[in-house]
């Protein structure tokens, strides 16, 4: 992350209480939500502890609104939110980028993300990885991104994997569904 100011604040929506961080370049740190303000501030201020509170600047405030409208069941798309990652692995980065293309439904898998990269099989745990060490989740869609065969995978944010499985859910995706069974054609 850049050495700028960086502020947070900390605000409820209809799935609980989310933390976003934020300096002059963009979103620094995204806290999914939690059972309550306190925790959401705990859990931010660790991954950023030289965060003030402050009031959010519209720019801001327009990523707050969308992510409550996102928790309400909208289909909101974040692909083009300002980010500040700070300095990443290039590997990481690209995988990030990737994963921002997932649109509101949509999922892939680590592998195939890492397929996507040109990267070998292998390389799906350091998709895995870098989905684990996401610092601004749903603006960057790890919750999208599933294990092999469509399982839902782990989830490093609180609640685990019930809360990512909600969270696709919510965008009408049921991760690990079995697909339809074949139809016979009636002759």
């Amino acid at each position: 992350m850049s050495e700028t100011i960086h502020h947070y604040s900390i605000f409820d929506t209809a799935g609980g209480f989310c933390g976003i961080a934020w300096n002059s370049i963009g979103i620094t740190r995204f806290q999914l939500p939690t059972t309550s303000a306190e925790a959401a501030t705990r859990v931010l201020l660790r991954r950023v502890p030289q965060a003030l509170p402050g009031e959010p600047p519209a720019r801001i405030a327009e990523i707050i609104a969308a992510v409550r409208h996102y928790f309400d069941g909208e289909e909101i798309d974040f692909s083009n939110v300002e980010v500040d990652l700070g300095d990443q692995e290039p590997f990481f980065a690209q995988i990030y980028a990737t994963a921002r293309q997932l649109r509101w439904g949509d999922t892939t898998t680590y592998g195939a993300i890492a397929k996507e990269l040109g990267a070998d099989p292998e390389a799906a745990r350091d998709v895995g990885q870098a989905m684990a060490k996401n610092p601004v989740p749903l603006i960057i869609p790890c919750h999208r991104v599933l294990a092999a065969g469509g399982k839902i995978g782990g989830f490093s944010a609180p609640g685990g994997s019930i809360a990512k499985a909600r969270m696709l859910e919510l965008e009408g995706t049921q991760p690990g569904a079995a697909p339809p069974a074949q139809q016979s054609f009636g002759f």
